[in-house]
């Protein structure tokens, strides 16, 4: 079954960068999407960004446009979310999602922290 573990994240400076890993494991195809969504403390989870199987296909949440980036390796079935000129009202758990193509179902990482003081 296929999971999805996260690293990266911590504590840095307004105006810092930051990036975020996410490893699918326990699968071997690329026949998903991927991205992040972050949940702020007392807040609703928030879409950030995602990207598509061929990574030609990106989105990205209106506030996180121009300073944030979504790539993936399809070979080592991983995902990056570089994140630039950090804020912070950023501050919040981040998490790795990946949505199956044949199946819809979506699953989860474990999330992780991500901390922008001012």
């Amino acid at each position: 079954q296929m999971q999805l573990v996260e690293s990266g994240g911590g504590l840095v400076q307004a105006g810092d960068s930051l990036r975020l890993s996410c490893a699918v494991v326990g699968h071997r195809n690329s026949d998903y999407a991927m991205g992040w969504f972050r949940q702020a403390p007392g807040k609703e989870r928030e879409f950030v960004g995602g990207i598509g199987w061929s990574a030609g296909t990106q989105k990205y949440a209106d506030d996180m446009k121009g300073r944030c980036t979504i790539s993936r390796d399809n070979t080592n079935n991983t995902g990056t979310l570089q994140m630039n000129s950090l804020k912070p009202e950023d501050t919040a758990d981040y998490y790795c999602y990946a949505r199956q193509w044949s199946t819809g179902v979506i699953y989860w990482g474990q999330g992780t922290q991500v901390t922008v003081s001012s």
